[in-house]
């Protein structure tokens, strides 16, 4: 019986992953439209579908070749990747598509070649940082630049001009002046609005390597373009960033927040890290109604009970308080980290932050 497309693209998926290959979610989409194309019966377009749209490097064609004979079963004599020299050979044209262009879909030619369209955006927004190349990571952080990251407004004290609202006596007499003293124009004032200050605590400890130089690209968008931003890092201790930020170039932002950061990639201490937070700058002010997000996986080295201990003093003082994990993406995803579980019942958003897709979810559960 030939298996449907839906059972190969499973099979063959799973396989790979078996063998060690990545395979991210939007390649497997990908691979299950082109493969409803071509149809899972014919054994040779079949392989060139799946080899398009699931391999993006050149030492995996190994490992696909095995999972696709584990899944196809093993033929010399009909295997599209053995050589044969009687067989026609089919043109196989990868299309990537650029930010310019409207692509995204997957087309199959008629005659023995196959067009499949590719987008590199669309393949790294579901992406974990940590399965990313050097290569995917640098274009990663590159589209975090293009989030938009604001917040709800709320009512400030002072009034503003307005249309309508509460009358403004003194802005009225000034108009009447200029005719005869007839207060024939009315002004109104009514109060003017205010970004929430939001606060960024990004964990750069060496379990957080991965995603550590994303969320800071994250903080660095929030800090140009919104006037109320701090950002500070948490490892060893606590290093506001928040100037070396607001350079409007993100690699220099970047460098320089690097070298700020005397304990990047190192140890955690977040309940420490906390306590330095609280006594120096938020329960002074900076976290007074304010919308607190925190960037870590949970792990910590120090004293449990005072993370616990501190993220209270915080959440006390805070209008919201955002924890963005990683690991929350992982199936099956329980806080069994001591730190994670004694911060989680101070905190009102648990979400994730693994990919480009999560850090836009942030942003608007920031907005929201």
């Amino acid at each position: 019986m030939t298996p449907t497309p839906e059972e190969v693209v499973v099979a063959l998926v799973a396989t790979l992953r078996q063998l060690g290959v990545t395979v991210p979610v939007g390649s497997t989409v990908v691979f299950a439209t082109a493969l409803a194309e071509v149809g899972a019966g014919d054994r040779r377009r079949a392989y060139w579908a799946g080899r398009a749209t699931l391999v993006h490097d050149p030492a995996h064609v190994a490992a696909y070749d095995e999972a696709f004979d584990l899944v196809f079963g093993s033929d010399s004599a009909s295997n599209p990747h053995r050589d044969d020299p009687h067989a026609p050979p089919i043109d196989v044209t990868l299309l990537v598509d650029s930010d310019e262009t409207d692509g995204g879909s997957v087309g199959v030619e008629a005659g023995p070649s196959l067009t499949v369209r590719w987008s590199a955006q669309e393949a790294l927004v579901d992406k974990d940082f940590a399965a990313c190349s050097p290569e995917e990571l640098a274009e990663a952080q590159r589209l975090v630049t293009d989030l938009r990251i604001t917040a709800a407004p709320i009512k400030a004290r002072r009034r503003r001009p307005a249309r309508r609202g509460q009358l403004d006596l003194r802005a009225t007499n000034r108009r009447a002046l200029r005719t005869g003293g007839e207060p024939l124009l009315l002004a109104h004032r009514a109060p003017g609005q205010r970004s929430r200050r939001l606060v960024l605590l990004c964990d750069v400890s060496g379990s957080m390597e991965p995603y550590a130089r994303a969320l800071v690209r994250f903080g660095h968008v929030a800090v140009v373009g919104r006037a109320r931003t701090e950002v500070f890092t948490l490892g060893t201790r606590c290093t506001r960033i928040t100037r070396e930020l607001r350079s409007h170039d993100p690699d220099a932002a970047l460098g320089a927040a690097s070298t700020a950061v005397e304990d990047w990639s190192g140890g955690t201490r977040l309940g420490e890290g906390l306590r330095s937070f609280n006594d120096t700058w938020g329960v002074r002010g900076l976290a007074r109604g304010a919308v607190v997000v925190i960037l870590s996986d949970g792990w910590d080295r120090g004293d449990a009970a005072l993370l616990g201990e501190q993220m209270g003093r915080l959440h006390r003082v805070a209008h919201k308080v955002v924890w963005v994990n990683p690991l929350k993406a992982q199936p099956g995803f329980t806080p069994v980290a001591q730190g994670m579980a004694a911060a989680l019942p101070h905190v009102d958003r648990l979400v994730e932050g693994h990919s480009l897709r999560s850090l836009a979810n942030l942003a608007e559960v920031l907005a929201s």
